[in-house]
């Protein structure tokens, strides 16, 4: 273990100090077990949504923005007036050069404050709502990540997810501003702008706003086309990111295999696949930016041209050519703004398509209307009659039956595939079974909530997973309010304070990405820790010392037999010589049980169980049936 800032930033590394400082003022968060939002799964749907959280403040933005384009469009108006009053003083040379031009000077100065006050007070709103909408996007959408299957994340790279909700999120910002800042603006310029021009001659607005209904239709079909290939670049950028991510974790796989090469190239054919997809839809673009230029430049020239000929023909004032100039200058401006707008609207819209087409599918297992809370008094667990297949249609039991006596020890064994890791999953209610029920003290899992049961049952896997965070936050994850002592107890109990204790920053050293900066023994005792300090009355373990060396085995093993007293432990056994002491013994074969009984029981039985123990190489079981059997083995 090195530095606890090992790997981060500065900036990182002062975020997460400050956000450990908030958590630790604001104790240790309550449970919230309702159900995730019934999120929409179109893109205009799910925005209008999260801006209904925030109806009154864009409201008051709209009107702001309003009042900035309306000021915003006046000032040729006040340029004209400006220009025509001047020019009055000029040919007939009567009256003060300030009294007649103070109301055009005046009316220009209110139109420039105005412009400055309204602007500014709608991005004092945009200060406090655009980090607010993008937080509440951000944290829904991962609690609806949360809720879904096993299966689902088994299918999806958690880089590629990630990557997704950050690209929703800003999706739903910036699509909002567009509109805000862009589409209504723009809105209030062109309307301003016809009436001004209908007040000069009426052929002058004619022209303006038979264009830009033009203009603006075609920029909408373009554009609305665009947004395939958008979503299909926001689909290939996710799906790069998540082979990035997946290739970083797994770097050390690839030095150790001499495989960098072969990395480079892998990922280089999905960056190509990416440099692909972003030039359709560059491309794209740039015809239609061809296309807004044709169309200004032809209004611009078309409008100054006929502007000029009205004003020689004496059927308008030398201040209206130059509002019209000017009108122009700015409608074309904010028009072919608007044009790339509605380019990156549409990506945005594209992004957020990609992402909510991924995320917010339908939960696969969800808690039953009005489920309680699982009550556990004594730990029996039964299956009567379960039947499930996975959804890739491999069946693994039919009519299982089977129970597990509250307070016992059971160990599982079988080959690889029989359904010993199934029938956990099950419990845990990571998947659904499609026949018949589970039950735990008589009370069916599909009628209770599911943090409930899992609040029940204390997990130590195989591969312990931890998160990047400090050891004492990952012990303590077991159970949230315990104190510094408890988890310093619980930790010495996995014989884990010993090494802890050892490290520059003991408890508070941060572990690394799945803990990678811990040995697989390490991270081990550290899980045992964790279901230590859960004091669960159900435990599972799936070969829980299979990372650590025979000395600290010995060790631990006290520690696991202490923490299985008293509970029902369902233990999967790779190595037969662990569940050898367990009250009984449990045989999967084909989805089926066909053995059940302590040890010795099934050795003088000489079946199935006593094949698998003689089957046994260097103490672990084969992974199949067919493979050859290891001579010379002990078969008592």
């Amino acid at each position: 273990m090195t530095e606890r800032g090992a790997g981060l930033s500065e900036a990182e590394e002062a975020v997460l100090h400050e956000a450990e400082r908030q958590l630790k003022e604001a104790g240790a968060p309550g449970r919230v077990e309702d159900a995730p939002e019934a999120l929409p799964a179109q893109p205009g749907a799910f925005v209008r949504y999260f801006l209904g959280f925030y109806a009154w403040p864009l409201a008051a933005m709209g009107v702001l923005e309003f009042a900035q384009a309306a000021c915003q469009i006046l000032i040729p108006k006040a340029l004209q007036q400006l220009i025509d009053s001047a020019n009055q003083i000029a040919g007939t040379g009567a009256g003060s050069v300030w009294t007649s031009l103070q109301g055009p000077i005046w009316f220009f100065l209110v139109l420039n404050v105005g412009i400055l006050v309204f602007s500014r007070s709608s991005g004092a709103i945009l200060v406090m709502l655009g980090p607010a909408l993008r937080r509440r996007v951000r944290h829904s959408l991962y609690r609806y990540l949360q809720s879904h299957s096993q299966r689902y994340f088994l299918g999806n790279f958690a880089g590629s997810l990630a990557n997704r909700i950050g690209e929703v999120s800003l999706g739903v910002n910036h699509s909002t501003w567009t509109v805000m800042f862009d589409f209504w603006p723009v809105t209030v310029t062109l309307a301003v702008s016809l009436v001004l021009l209908a007040q000069v001659h009426a052929w002058l607005a004619l022209v303006l706003g038979f264009w830009t209904l033009g203009y603006v239709a075609v920029s909408y079909v373009l554009a609305r086309r665009c947004r395939e290939y958008a979503k299909v670049f926001a689909a290939t950028r996710s799906a790069v990111t998540g082979k990035i991510v997946d290739a970083v974790t797994n770097v050390m796989s690839s030095k150790l295999f001499a495989r960098m090469e072969h990395e480079r190239s892998y990922l280089g054919h999905y960056l190509d696949q990416e440099v692909r997809a972003a030039r359709r839809t560059f491309w794209f673009m740039e015809r239609m930016r061809w296309f807004q230029f044709v169309a200004t430049l032809s209004l611009q020239v078309g409008m100054i041209v006929y502007a000029a000929r009205l004003w020689l023909e004496g059927a308008i004032s030398v201040g209206s050519f130059a509002m019209v100039a000017s009108l122009l200058l700015m409608v074309i401006n904010d028009v072919r703004n608007l044009s790339r707008r509605f380019l990156e609207f549409f990506e945005y819209i594209g992004n957020i398509s990609d992402g909510v087409s991924v995320i917010i599918r339908p939960h696969e297992v969800t808690d039953a209307s009005g489920a309680r809370d699982l009550s556990v008094t004594a730990g029996e667990i039964r299956f009567e009659n379960v039947d499930f297949a996975y959804p890739d249609g491999m069946h693994v039991f039919r009519g299982l039956t089977l129970t597990v006596q509250p307070g016992t020890r059971v160990g599982l064994v079988g080959f690889s595939g029989s359904g010993k890791s199934t029938f956990v999953n099950l419990i845990l209610r990571l998947y659904d079974i499609q026949g018949g029920r589970i039950l735990i003290d008589d009370q069916d899992i599909r009628r209770v909530t599911q943090d409930s049961v899992r609040r029940a049952i204390a997990m130590i896997s195989q591969e312990p997973m931890l998160f990047h965070r400090s050891l004492l936050e990952n012990v303590r994850y077991g159970r949230l309010e315990a104190t510094d002592d408890e988890v310093q107890d619980a930790a010495r109990s996995a014989h884990a304070h010993e090494f802890i204790t050892s490290l520059p920053d003991a408890y508070d050293s941060l572990v690394g990405e799945r803990g990678v900066r811990l040995s697989g023994g390490q991270r081990q005792r550290i899980a045992i820790a964790r279901a230590v300090l859960k004091d669960a009355p159900i435990l599972f373990m799936d070969e829980a010392t299979s990372s650590l060396d025979s000395v600290t085995e010995r060790h631990i093993q006290d520690a696991i037999e202490a923490l299985m007293r008293g509970r029902t432990s369902v233990v999967i056994a790779h190595r037969l010589s662990t569940i050898a002491h367990l009250d009984r013994v449990v045989v999967f074969h084909d989805g089926a049980v066909v053995e059940d009984g302590t040890h010795e029981e099934l050795l003088a039985r000489h079946g199935h169980y006593a094949r698998l123990w003689n089957m046994q190489a260097g103490g672990f079981l084969p992974e199949h049936e067919d493979e050859p059997r290891e001579i010379g083995l002990a078969e008592g």
